[in-house]
């Protein structure tokens, strides 16, 4: 049974389709969803920190973002799933927290260098108002829902860390606790490495799509780095080093342990190898195409998904708005 009064919220910016090294996230998100009060939300405000001065594609990216949480097991049934921008008590509870959190803490959080540094190296200047501040928005986005706890990625965790100061800020001024401090609760896998070895990431052309077919996976399987000591197929392999056994480990449970001893003796090439995991993955990634293709086939029903989710996110940071405004006597 839910328990209404512990909510959880998570979110992602709409940047395009999304890939396997998303579903760790989303498959956390579905768990947990059966058991608790459950917002997620489309961060179409975060998408804008970035891609302020490229904003067409937002439109299409937010209904491909909905068919892949659908496609991933999100149920409307047991969450809501709406648009970030359609609550607009955010925007107020945002504007009370930026009268209230100090520049230093803004400005200590240590992704914003990392990404003004990176953003810089390709010719583009995103040091602007909004994306210093967008961590209070993110924690705006957790409070507005009293949330008390956020499912994501350990990269998130700095963000996480900066609500719970807010919060205990927040109700320490006002002296009513109007807040809880949320907790991260984190996915089974921690990170899923792309096809290179490095972080999944379209910028690096090395992700599987959520809705990828058979063959698309059985492709791009084709192109993981495996061992690179091993030389020929009956030469004793690595499986530690190699991408194609962590995604054995993961997604291939029955069989991973025989596969490493397999590899470690000379037994199995790195061909057949992956013939299996492309099996495996199309096995496991089959439901997932199928709703998929199932939600594209019916746009209305994801748009009524979508303002359902929206309307019961608003009466939840209604009930805030009244508790915030009445602990501020604003």
């Amino acid at each position: 049974m839910t328990q209404e009064n512990k909510a959880i919220l998570s979110g992602m910016r709409p940047t395009g389709r999304l890939h396997l090294g998303h579903y760790s996230v989303l498959e956390n998100w579905a768990r947990l969803q059966k058991d608790y009060d459950a917002y997620f939300f489309i961060a179409d405000y975060h998408a804008l920190t970035t891609a302020f001065d490229n904003t067409a594609s937002i439109g299409q990216n937010i209904q491909d973002m909905a068919l892949d949480w659908l496609a991933a097991g999100l149920d409307p049934e047991q969450s809501a799933i709406f648009v970030q921008s359609e609550i607009k008590e955010l925007a107020e509870l945002h504007i009370y927290f930026s009268m209230i959190t100090p520049l230093s803490w803004l400005e200590r959080v240590p992704t914003y260098k990392d990404q003004v540094n990176q953003f810089a190296k390709g010719g583009k200047d995103i040091m602007t108002y909004g994306f210093l501040g967008y961590p209070q928005l993110m924690a705006a986005d957790i409070l507005l829902y009293r949330a008390f706890g956020v499912p994501v990625g350990e990269d998130q965790l700095p963000h996480i860390e900066f609500c719970r100061e807010l919060a205990r800020r927040f109700n320490y001024l006002y002296q009513r606790q109007v807040f809880p401090e949320p907790q991260a609760l984190l996915a089974k896998i921690k990170q899923l490495p792309g096809l290179d070895g490095r972080k999944m990431s379209k910028s690096y052309d090395n992700y599987i799509t959520l809705g990828a077919d058979r063959q698309e996976i059985e492709q791009r399987v084709r192109q993981m780095v495996t061992d690179p000591a091993r030389i020929r197929k009956d030469d004793p392999g690595h499986p530690e080093v190699c991408t194609v056994y962590t995604y054995h480990k993961y997604y291939n449970a029955e069989e991973h342990e025989q596969i490493k001893c397999d590899c470690q003796q000379g037994c199995i090439g790195c061909v057949a190898c992956k013939k299996r995991l492309a099996a495996k993955l199309g096995e496991y990634m089959e439901p997932i195409r199928e709703r998929r293709e199932h939600f594209a086939g019916k746009p209305q029903l994801v748009q009524e998904i979508l303002q359902d989710g929206g309307q019961r996110a608003r009466q939840k940071a209604a009930e805030t708005l009244a508790m915030v405004r009445e602990a501020m006597g604003v």
